[in-house]
């Protein structure tokens, strides 16, 4: 008893394997599901124009920022302090380094005693010369002594006036030595720490504030690409465009082409463009890099899925369904750009044509097909897929 009843067993998981078996397969191959007289059933589509929308991509040469500020010491020193660290985000007058001021400082003083000095000497200078106009108009010396007096006078307000101007250049020279941000911005690179001797003539600047509030995209157009994309010799006309990260996804903030060059480059074979955009978040950097896409729309074009072709040789084919629903297969031509899911034909198919857009690496040049709409080999599918669902869960069941 216990033989014949294991043998049951072993029977019984033998046929739901093998009625599995035969779902899968049939669902693989097409070649068991829904056949009608040995013809097995494919989704086919009859081709009408449409309109479709595609990117073109151009590389972008150079993201910058709307300014790219190198900072520059307008003193020499030492630096003493450094306020601000790599990316920081900092405001416009914000302190970023500060210079050894000592010796500024003492200038400053010593400018300052100048001035007290030759304000003295002009207060010198014009009680003199009001005493010798008393004099000389009572005519008791020559005009020769009063015009001398003059002259020192003017002498001394010329001298206060230079030691006065030493002062505020002191004072400026001070004020250098703390260095300021002169626009919003971003901190770049900073090559100098704290003890580095700096100054003007230095080549390499002590940072780089970058206005990230809008970045600057430049790429390049071709001279085919130009006349395309300008016919009336106008930017206005220019849809907006996106970027593409280097991750591959797509920055939220369109960009407006807001200038061209009036020169073509004979090397580089393209005339080079400006794309801004808007950078609210700050994720676009100075020195990034990504690609451009500019939308180009197609009216009363075929489009047929990517799925429903097959590549041979560089060549692409798709099953156009006969009159008597045999296939042939024919070669056809399409846009170099598309969207990664949709071809645009260009040649080989013509409105009206029906092709098969399903299964198609299973498909014989010259076979017969029973045709049948998309939904309908939805349908199929999905009521297969239950099928093996139910088999596995019997087959579950049975253990």
């Amino acid at each position: 008893m216990k033989i014949r009843k294991s043998m049951l067993i072993q029977s019984q998981r033998f046929f739901l394997l093998t009625a599995l078996g035969a779902t899968f397969f049939s669902c693989g191959t097409k070649q068991q599901a829904g056949m009608m007289g040995g013809v097995p059933e494919y989704a086919t589509i009859t081709l009408e124009p449409t309109s479709i929308e595609l990117n073109n991509t151009y590389p972008a040469a150079a993201i910058r920022g709307r300014q790219d500020i190198e900072i520059r010491p307008n003193v020499s020193g030492f630096i003493t302090k450094l306020c601000v660290d790599e990316g920081a985000t900092v405001k416009k007058g914000q302190t970023l380094f500060i210079i050894d001021p000592v010796q500024f400082e003492e200038a400053v003083k010593v400018a300052e005693a100048n001035v007290n000095v030759a304000k003295a000497a002009v207060a010198t200078a014009q009680l003199t010369a009001d005493n010798k106009r008393e004099l000389a108009r009572k005519n008791i010396i020559s005009e020769y002594d009063l015009q001398m007096a003059e002259n020192t006078l003017a002498s001394q307000k010329a001298a206060l006036a230079q030691a006065e101007a030493q002062l505020t250049n002191a004072k400026n020279n001070l004020s250098y030595t703390q260095v300021t941000s002169p626009s919003n911005g971003v901190v770049g690179e900073i090559p100098y720490r704290v003890g580095s001797l700096v100054s003007p003539s230095m080549a390499t600047p002590l940072t780089t504030v970058a206005d990230n509030s809008e970045k600057y995209v430049y790429f390049s157009l071709n001279e085919k690409e130009l006349l395309k994309m300008t016919t009336d010799g106008s930017l206005k006309k220019m849809p907006e465009v996106q970027l593409q990260l280097v991750d591959g996804s797509i920055y939220p903030e369109k960009g407006t082409v807001e200038t061209l060059s009036g020169v073509i480059d004979q090397t580089a074979g393209g005339a080079r463009v400006r794309a801004t955009f808007k950078n609210p978040n700050q994720v676009l950097r100075s020195g990034g890099s990504g690609n451009i896409l500019i939308p180009e729309k197609l009216d009363s074009t075929i489009v047929i899925p990517q799925s429903a072709t097959v590549e041979a040789q560089d060549k692409i084919f798709a099953f156009v369904v006969t009159d008597s629903s045999t296939v042939n297969q024919t070669m056809i031509q399409v846009l170099p750009i598309n969207n990664g899911q949709q071809y645009v034909v260009t040649g080989g198919l013509n409105p009206g044509d029906r092709i098969v857009v399903e299964g198609v690496g299973f498909i014989k040049n010259g076979m017969p097909i029973k045709p049948i709409t998309p939904e309908e080999a939805a349908a199929k599918m999905q009521q297969a897929t239950q099928q093996a669902a139910a088999a596995a869960a019997a087959k579950g069941a049975a253990k």
